[in-house]
């Protein structure tokens, strides 16, 4: 799997606030879309994963943010893996306009079972390193 992977995503109105800049609570979203497309672009699909008995939970996630974007501006969002244990999976960030930095964030996914224990990842995922 990739270590890194890139999207283009362009703001749409109602992702904006009352101050016309993209809410904070949506930049989790945009992470969210991140790790799926990166694990799309790997041949995979979350869907099947999950019909496997595969779910990989939020345990902890952050955002920092450094300037305001807007409705229309095009932003890619750079997807870092970072590590990926046989119980965790762990993500980097960054949000760009241009050259700018807008925000940056980090992610850890819990892997667990349709009744919320704790499971191993499956082999294939797992880089330990």
């Amino acid at each position: 799997m990739e270590r890194e992977h890139r999207i283009d995503i362009r703001v749409r109105y109602q992702e904006t606030d009352g101050q016309g800049r993209v809410h904070h609570a949506n930049y989790f979203t945009y992470f969210e879309m991140g790790r799926v497309e990166m694990l799309r672009a790997a041949g995979y699909d979350y869907g099947v994963l999950e019909d496997e008995g595969i779910l990989l939970v939020v345990h902890k996630i952050e955002c920092q943010y450094f300037l305001g974007a807007k409705y229309d501006d095009i932003l890619t969002l750079v997807t870092k893996l970072k590590r990926i244990t046989h119980a965790r999976c762990e993500h980097e960030y960054e949000v760009l306009r241009g050259e700018e930095l807008v925000a940056k964030g980090a992610s850890t996914l819990a892997c667990v079972d349709r009744s919320g224990q704790v499971r191993r990842m499956p082999e294939w995922m797992v880089l330990d390193d």
